[in-house]
């Protein structure tokens, strides 16, 4: 029962802030003498901190105020992928107090656990912490991690991590706890905690980039599937998709051919829309969808067959991306779909209600549709999040 009690209380600092013993009282039911007991060990243990009075409205000496102890314990997480290695290092109470971003293009594959603990090293050194000092580390990729086996897979483009082991040689080279999580699974993560997704039970988050993913929330938790493959859509066959057998060894196909980054940039260009890349093609189509029309204004309204033609180009990637999303959907029935990604998110509104009216026409189900929320990268926020969740079980049961 205290071990109970002290893990309500610190979960009530955590979401409150700054609280009184009276207030603590008040919100877990606990007589006075008892929480005066239950913040004396909780001090004692260097989880929370004494931070001053307030006056609580009523005549007497102020009440002392409590928080948690930010510096009781440190996470970071990991945003890996063929370019870069991405690090945030935050406290107890989420708070990110460092980030080191590692270029490694054409890096030796041999080099993985070496370049991790570099990659980590920086970021904690700028905190003033060491890799030892992380309680616990996410390391977010794309592709899987398979439990059972210990071994990656949709992953070939990660030179390095499909050696037997590696994930062992990692944890040791941080000399701390680690686990590997899809990145698309940790964007899900962050939209649920923060962003889109924050109050939806079940819902489906579509990932459109310069490859397409989906993670899966039942019931407000992960399903990864039984080999940590669930939401591996890019070769889902698809009507006006080539069938894609050996995926393995394949590269295209199904889903990923008919909406990913170079299937979109291919599209933009047969509606004489071009762009750098795929999402800067998106914007320049949502961009004149959007221009004011302000007569006798500065800003002139698009032309005509300007409107037509990006019209045209985001109904076409609507229907490619409803007729992917209507297979989800039929199986899942989820509450709400979040779209996430440049392709997604650079479309904006003018996208979104295009994917909104296609699915609703294909599919029984009609969820919510919205765009992803949290901003910067939210893998690495996602990351964040999941290795806190894993370093708060472990410090807040320790009292």
């Amino acid at each position: 029962m205290r071990a109970i009690n002290d893990r309500a209380a610190l979960d009530l600092l955590l979401q409150h802030g700054r609280l009184s013993r009276g207030q603590i009282g008040a919100l877990t039911g606990l007589s006075k003498p008892t929480a005066s007991q239950l913040l004396a060990r909780l001090e004692s243990a260097g989880l929370v901190l004494a931070v001053g009075t307030t006056d609580e409205g009523r005549p007497g000496p102020a009440a002392q105020l409590y928080e948690l102890n930010p510096a009781a314990a440190y996470v970071a997480g990991l945003d890996i992928t063929p370019a870069r290695v991405e690090v945030a290092v935050a406290d107890l109470a989420g708070t990110v107090v460092a980030e080191y971003r590692l270029p490694t293009p054409r890096r030796s594959p041999a080099r993985v656990p070496e370049r991790v603990r570099e990659a980590v090293a920086a970021a904690t050194g700028l905190a003033g912490l060491t890799p030892e000092d992380m309680t616990h580390v996410v390391l977010g990729m794309p592709g899987a991690f398979d439990p059972a086996t210990g071994q990656f897979r949709y992953a070939r483009h990660l030179p390095g991590w499909h050696a037997p082991g590696v994930l062992d040689e990692v944890r040791k080279a941080l000399g701390t706890t680690v686990d590997v999580e899809n990145d698309v699974n940790l964007v899900a993560l962050a939209e649920q905690r923060t962003g889109a997704a924050r109050d939806a039970g079940d819902f489906v988050l579509l990932w459109v980039d310069e490859g397409i993913g989906c993670a899966i929330v039942l019931g407000g938790r992960l399903h990864r599937g039984a080999t940590g493959g669930a939401g591996e859509v890019g070769y889902m066959p698809l009507p006006g998709a080539p069938v894609t057998r050996n995926i393995g060894r394949a590269n295209t196909g199904g889903f990923q051919q008919l909406a990913g980054a170079p299937a979109v940039a291919a599209l933009a260009r047969t509606h004489g829309i071009e762009g750098r890349t795929a999402a800067d093609a998106v914007a320049r189509a949502a961009a004149v969808l959007t221009a004011p029309a302000a007569p006798g204004g500065t800003e002139a309204a698009p032309l005509p067959s300007e409107a037509e033609a990006a019209g045209a180009f985001l109904d076409a990637l609507a229907t490619r991306l409803a007729v992917g999303l209507a297979s989800i959907v039929a199986v899942l029935d989820p509450d709400r779909v979040v779209l996430s990604g440049a392709v997604p998110l650079t479309g904006g509104l003018p996208l979104l209600s295009r994917v909104a009216d296609e699915l609703h026409g294909l599919a029984i189900s009609r969820p919510q549709l919205a765009l992803g929320e949290v901003h910067g990268n939210p893998v690495l926020s996602g990351a964040v999040h999941a290795a806190l969740d894993v370093a708060r079980d472990s410090v807040f049961t320790t009292v």
